[in-house]
């Protein structure tokens, strides 16, 4: 795993007013608690550095505005693109765009289809998701056996945007850790997309309560759907202390829930240091640098013995 760290020589190039970089940013939505941090990590960096501005735009979700925005940035002659993409399995246009015009792109947090086929002047940068689902589901996991539950457990599981790959990979994680020896007790009851959302994840759990199946987990894609679950399970009146409940951000909604007893198990992403480390890797390209082509900055679990090293960090 290699951690980003902002290069001292290249702070002090831009602090010199000896070069300067107009970078274009376009967000798949600034309505989302994780991608704010991240988005501030670029734009308190940039504000860090003399020479360097951002312009953020915001995609709301439509990859069409997405592309259109890549597109108006090229016209508009900026030295960089940063992406953080509505649809990971829509990036190859914007790659394209991008590499015909010459302008160096680089893709944030959510991993592109053609990551292992990106021309020289663009990267990703993010972490690496196989760590996030396996984190979260082998503690709930080691959990589940602690309360004596070995010999049969069940969960369920809420999923993120299914057109986005961390949904797809978080998913993958559990199904596979609950497929190891170790973990096998546990039985799936179902698995359902939330796309991300506290409200879905609040109904859609609210859904399966009404059927009135026992279960002893949930597993979440990420913290603001564990939230939403814990908001229907506590409405419902189940005890919180005896369902375990994990999900992926450590946010500090969801060190809060964490606090209070609700939510067992979260798992560290650097936000802000993604946002950051894409802004670096942007200017560098920009600056006829050599960057590597994928950086990843590892998660962390996060527990209730552990949590207060990151009620800080986002």
């Amino acid at each position: 795993m290699k951690k980003i760290l902002i290069s001292a020589s290249l702070i002090a190039t831009m602090a010199s007013g000896a070069w300067a970089a107009n970078i274009g940013v376009t967000m798949a939505l600034f309505d989302d608690n994780f991608l704010t941090v991240l988005r501030n990590g670029m734009i308190r960096m940039a504000d860090e550095m003399d020479g360097v501005e951002v312009q953020v735009e915001d995609a709301q979700n439509d990859v069409a505005k997405q592309l259109d925005q890549i597109n108006n940035f090229i016209a508009s002659g900026v030295d960089a693109i940063i992406v953080n993409p509505v649809d990971t399995s829509a990036t190859q246009a914007m790659t394209a765009a991008a590499e015909s015009a010459g302008v160096p792109l680089v893709y944030v947090n959510r991993e592109p289809i053609n990551v292992d086929h990106l021309p020289d002047n663009q990267a990703f940068v993010a972490s690496n998701e196989i760590e996030s689902g396996t984190l979260e589901a082998f503690e709930i996991c080691k959990i589940l056996r602690a309360q004596g539950k070995a010999g049969g457990a069940r969960a369920y599981m809420l999923m993120g945007e299914l057109s986005n790959q961390a949904a797809v990979q978080r998913s993958k994680d559990v199904h596979d850790v609950i497929g190891m020896d170790m973990c096998k007790f546990i039985t799936l009851i179902d698995e359902q997309t939330a796309n991300w959302s506290r409200d879905e994840a609040q109904d859609l759990m609210t859904n399966w309560l009404s059927a009135g199946e026992p279960f002893d987990a949930v597993f979440a894609n990420n913290d603001e759907m564990a939230i939403g679950a814990i908001q229907a399970m506590k409405a419902a009146g189940l005890d919180m202390s005896v369902i375990v409940v994990g999900g992926v951000d450590a946010t500090q909604d969801a060190l809060a829930a964490m606090a209070a007893g609700d939510l067992d198990v979260t798992v560290f992403q650097d936000a802000a240091g993604q946002g950051a480390g894409a802004l670096d890797a942007a200017i560098r390209l920009a600056d006829g640098q050599a960057v590597d082509q994928k950086v990843y900055i590892p998660f962390l679990l996060v527990t209730p013995d552990n949590m207060d090293q990151f009620m800080t960090r986002n």
